[in-house]
Parts: C-alpha cells; structure tokens; sequence
C-alpha cells in the first residue's frame, strides 16, 4: 500500500488519494459549518419585516450588506436578533452535523473556533445539539473577529479547519492550516484557489473519522 506523504503547506493534501486524517488536528467554524445560522436570519426575515422574497439562495456573498440590497437599519436588526441568545438557541443546525460531531466525539475532543463575541450562548448550543457528548469534550473558542482564528488555531497546534467564509480560508492556508471549504450559497461563486470544498457532513465524515491511514 502506498505510504501517504507527510502534509505539507505547499503541496496541500489530495484527500481522495490519502483519506483520514488525525481527528485531534481538526477543528470547525460554528455559524454557517455547523449550525445553520442563516435559516434562522430568513426567518426573522419572514417574521418581523414581511420579506417573503428572502431565502438562503438569495445570501450569494457573505457580507450580507453587498448583496441582500435592504437597508442597513433593517440588517443591522436581524444580524442581532440571529446572534442574540434567545434566536442562537433556535437556530438548526446543519443536517448531519450533529451526529457526525457526537461519532468524532468518541476518537478526540472536538473544538469549534468562532468569529462570535460571546462564546456562551453558542456553546450551550452546542451541549443542545450533542447531548451524548460529554461537555468537557467540547471547547468553543471566540474569536471576536475571523481575522483572529489564525492565530488560535496556530497555538493549538491544529492543522485543518472547516470554514464556511473564503476570506478566512485563504488567509488559513497562507498561514500554514489547511482549509476545508464549507459550501453554501454564499461562497459558491467564490474563486477557490485549491480549497478542498466540503459539500456536506457526509463527505466530511469520509475524511475526518479514522482510517488506517492519517495524515497527522
């Protein structure tokens, strides 16, 4: 069997030739990757402003305020009502995540690092959605800002993150992390640039759950 070259930041990782990878090097982005935070913000969209037009399909660019065309009053809102703790605890989350995270649960402790404030309302979250995971194997990080994962990530010594935004993966793979490029409809028209784009839970599994071969 061929022996799977040892990962580098040049080179990148052909994961359909070399599948499985260390589950310990290996983290997540929360709103977009694991919890469907914009089904919830279409939601308030239908609910408080009557904008029945509004779908996730419409949300073609991740800066909401460059391509939904409402007014910034009326974003700002929502952007609030989504990411406040009573709505954070309703949104759903992403089909299959939930049982993927609790099977990963049981090879490494999982750890989500988010660009949120405030980590607590998203981690109870969390505990909801993964209730046959113990809480100390789960640890959110906030980041306050995604410019700041790099460095997180980096200190943890993690190696692969899956992220829904491009602009965080780009500057992940500059700074030596591999990134796992989550589809959704606001970086599908988006240049890649050799991200590995996850299309769905499914397919992440295939990758993340140990194998006999990891590339650590």
């Amino acid at each position: 069997m061929k022996q799977a070259p040892e990962w580098s930041t040049n080179s990148g990782i052909d994961l359909g030739i070399y599948p499985g990878i260390n589950p310990e090097r290996i983290a997540f982005d929360i709103d977009g990757v694991v919890a469907d935070t914009m089904e919830m913000f279409v939601r308030l969209a239908h609910e408080r402003y009557s904008l029945m037009h509004l779908t996730k399909e419409s949300i073609s660019c991740y800066n909401l305020y460059d391509c939904l065309g409402l007014e910034k009053e009326v974003l700002d809102d929502l952007i609030c009502l989504t990411l406040d703790d009573e709505h954070t605890l309703q949104i759903p989350p992403v089909p299959g995540a939930p049982e993927v995270l609790t099977e990963l649960a049981r090879h490494a402790p999982l750890l989500f690092v988010t660009a949120r404030i405030w980590p607590e309302s998203i981690t109870e979250w969390l505990y909801l959605q993964l209730p046959e995971v113990s809480p100390d194997r789960i640890t959110v990080i906030a980041s306050g800002d995604p410019e700041g994962k790099l460095d997180i990530l980096n200190e943890l010594k993690i190696r692969f993150f899956v992220e829904d935004r491009v602009d965080t993966c780009r500057q992940l793979k500059k700074g030596g992390i591999q990134p796992f490029l989550f589809e959704q409809p606001w970086n599908r028209n988006e240049t890649e640039e050799g991200f590995i784009r996850i299309e769905n839970w499914t397919q992440l599994k295939e990758w993340v759950l140990p194998t006999d071969r990891k590339v650590r």
